[in-house]
């Protein structure tokens, strides 16, 4: 009779024999929120998904939500956005493909049936995109600009309030940027003027009124570089680096330290302000160190600063290596110099994608964490996974080949240092994720 291993011997021996010590060989180079879902895309051009995918916004066939990252796309992907239930991305040869909720024609396909499928809408030279809750901008490469779907608070800005579900183009040329609210639209031009239209019974045009407008309206004259819609409030930037807002202010997200409303144009932040992120009721801003601040409703931990309370002045949350951001509904997302993806906030339908539906009132890294990969035998029939307890929460993935990237999920998002599996093949591979 052959002696017995007991658990910690058997898991000494495997990590002795088995173990590559890995981590994900990928790195996130975009990041999209949206209202309850989260699209980002990896340094290979492939687009990944996780979230609440009850109108097909997931893009992957199904009507699933997911709370661990999906490929729905392998390659070639360059752009993405995301608006409340809706998803829009490019690809390389600068056609826009389009999946999700289209009720009121957001994804322009002359429907208004969802698709839980990527749809292509316009076969080339797309440059910029934007999703609002119901409508959807975007760019072509002769600067002009082009929109969709609900237009019942004249954010098409085509003179009308007629909604359509084809793209109409709305100013000819010279457009660089585009943002989407929830029924607000800005743009700026190539002399760096800001351009507003849609709704505006919070300010959030900026124009010292609150009429909504059906045509584009100058609101800044130059300087301005960067732009961002929230629910109801609008985030720029200038050339100096200074941060502005306008608009509903009930949460604090203008982080002006009141809860006021403004509806005209004010500098939040003076100097050194390099990019901007509006979420449903707050808002993000990173600073040229690095540094990510936020303000706002914070009442799922979307702030990220461990707590549930409002924010009314700009509160600091990572320190510096803060390359991009996002805000979606309630949810945040960010990306570090070294290609990680974190997030924080609101995680009902797994917009996190921990493998968990749990809200993070601190930001949780979600992509670029380590893998521990080992090669399994069995004891008593029973497989063993050893790897540290660093507080992180994993799920376990199996396969019985490592070259089909089939991996089945054993547990979502649990913390350990050891597990034991029954009923599972005599040669199968785990990791974490």
């Amino acid at each position: 009779m052959k002696p017995q291993l007991n658990l910690i011997q058997f898991c000494l021996l495997c990590a002795a024999m088995l173990p590559t010590i890995t981590s994900e060989a990928q790195s996130v180079t975009k990041i999209a929120a949206g209202g309850y879902h989260s699209l980002f895309l990896k340094n290979d051009g492939s687009l990944c998904v996780m979230g609440d995918d009850m109108f097909g916004q997931l893009g992957d066939g199904t009507y699933n939500n997911t709370n661990l990252p999906e490929q729905v796309v392998a390659s070639g992907v360059r752009a993405i956005a995301a608006g409340e239930n809706h998803s829009l991305f490019l690809k390389n040869d600068g056609s826009l493909l389009v999946m999700g909720r289209n009720d009121f024609g957001p994804l322009g396909d002359g429907t208004y049936s969802n698709t839980n499928r990527p749809e292509q809408i316009v076969a080339s030279n797309v440059t910029a995109i934007a999703g609002g809750e119901f409508h959807s901008l975007f760019l072509k490469s002769d600067g002009s600009l082009w929109g969709m779907g609900d237009n019942g608070y004249d954010q098409l800005g085509d003179g009308t309030n007629n909604t359509t579900n084809l793209p109409e183009q709305i100013v000819a040329s010279n457009v660089t940027a585009i943002a989407a609210g929830k029924s607000h639209s800005l743009f700026l031009k190539s002399d760096g003027s800001l351009w507003v239209m849609g709704y505006n019974g919070y300010g959030q045009l900026g124009d010292g009124a609150n009429n909504s407008t059906n045509l584009p309206e100058q609101i800044v004259a130059s300087n301005v570089t960067a732009i961002a819609g929230g629910e109801f409030h609008s985030l720029f930037l200038k050339s100096d680096g200074s941060l502005w807002g306008m608009g509903d202010n009930e949460f604090g997200q203008l982080g002006d330290g009141t809860y006021n409303d403004t509806n005209l144009p004010e500098q939040i932040v003076a100097s050194n302000v390099t990019a901007i992120a509006a979420g449903q009721y707050h808002s993000l801003f990173l600073k040229s160190d690095g540094s990510l601040w936020c303000m706002g409703n914070n009442n799922h931990g979307q702030l990220g600063d461990g707590s549930t309370g409002y924010i009314t002045r700009p509160e600091q949350i990572v320190a510096s290596n803060v390359t991009a951001i996002s805000g979606g509904g309630y949810h945040s997302l960010f990306l570090k110099s070294d290609g990680s993806l974190w997030g924080m906030g609101y995680n009902y339908w797994g917009e996190l994608g921990d493998g968990t539906f749990n809200d993070a009132n601190l930001p949780e890294q979600i992509v670029g964490r380590p893998l521990l990969l080992l090669g399994i035998s069995t004891y008593s029939n029973q497989p063993v996974v050893l790897f540290p307890a660093n507080g992180w929460n994993y799920s376990v993935q199996m396969t019985t080949n490592l070259a089909s990237g089939n991996w089945v999920t054993l547990t979502n998002g649990i913390p350990f240092s050891a597990v034991q599996f029954t009923n599972v093949p005599n040669t199968a591979f785990f990791r974490l994720h």
